[in-house]
């Protein structure tokens, strides 16, 4: 019996799938405050700075602050791009050290929701700039919402940043709990920001941890802590990366050490998940 020659256009797509090599990671949180923008752009600093070519999506839409934060002024976001006014290679601008941003819209509600076909036409048009970068850096917006969780499942890690108040840690509890149980997410990053002190990290990530491992059956793997630091809102206020204005100070070190750290993490060899390529095959084919 002679197998069913398969679909011209599946096998055209087959062929024209790029080489997965850009190293995918989403940065998000259970709620907002934790500083999760920050470790972002200072990571994406800092990681440049080390030698890697360095993409950062502003995957907060509708609040998106990435650029404020580092004093860009772009004068096209993603909002063009799902309103097909542009493309998202038309929006990159030029942050510090190198690094490339796309910015995400800013008080615009209806891009907090964004369709199916909204999220495929993201996902395509990111693909294809992505190839250029070593590294893509997705700053997620903060909770549990659908967008969320969407950015966070299609990365190839996620680190989820928390803070040492209590009510940091549930909400990252609550984040790791919809992605293991709704996305059969099994393993996660780990990064505590604005500590007083290493001891302080490790006991929040030992909580974390444990009632991950309990009730949820999650790797979590601790990546590291920020110290709190009185350079970081003295960089804030002047719209600058830490890192880029102050590189000797601690919280530039410790930045340096988590990119030095990010970039041993092994390559990516395949997509992480085959959901959204089935999907792009299946829209191609009707």
């Amino acid at each position: 019996m002679q197998s069913r020659p398969e679909s011209p256009i599946a096998v055209a797509a087959d062929r024209a799938e790029p080489e997965r090599d850009t190293q995918v990671i989403a940065v998000s949180s259970g709620k907002g405050g934790v500083g999760k923008t920050n470790v972002v752009a200072n990571l994406a600093v800092a990681l440049s700075q080390a030698g890697k070519r360095v993409l950062v999506l502003d995957a907060d839409l509708g609040l998106g602050n990435l650029d404020v934060l580092l004093g860009l002024v772009p004068r096209y976001t993603i909002e063009h791009v799902l309103a097909g006014a542009r493309r998202l290679d038309e929006i990159l601008i030029e942050g510090p050290a190198g690094i490339q941003v796309l910015p995400a819209g800013s008080g615009v509600q209806a891009l907090t929701g964004l369709t199916e076909s909204q999220q495929l036409l993201i996902h395509e048009q990111l693909e294809q700039i992505a190839a250029g970068a070593d590294i893509l850096l997705v700053d997620t917006g903060a909770g549990i919402s659908p967008l969320v969780t969407f950015f966070a499942s299609s990365a190839h890690e996620t680190i989820v940043v928390l803070s040492p108040e209590p009510t940091s840690l549930t909400d990252a509890y609550a984040l790791i709990k919809v992605l293991a149980r709704q996305y059969r997410e099994r393993r996660f990053k780990v990064l505590v920001n604005q500590v007083k002190h290493r001891r302080e990290a490790a006991d929040v990530f030992r909580k974390l941890d444990a009632a991950a491992d309990r009730f949820l059956h999650v790797a979590l793997d601790y990546v590291g802590c920020i110290p709190h630091d009185d350079y970081v809102p003295l960089a804030v206020m002047q719209q600058r990366a830490v890192a880029d204005l102050f590189p000797e100070a601690p919280a530039s070190r410790a930045f340096a050490a988590l990119a030095r750290q990010v970039i041993q993490w092994p390559r990516p060899g395949i997509p992480k998940s085959s959901v959204q390529l089935l999907w792009r095959r299946l829209v191609q084919a009707g």
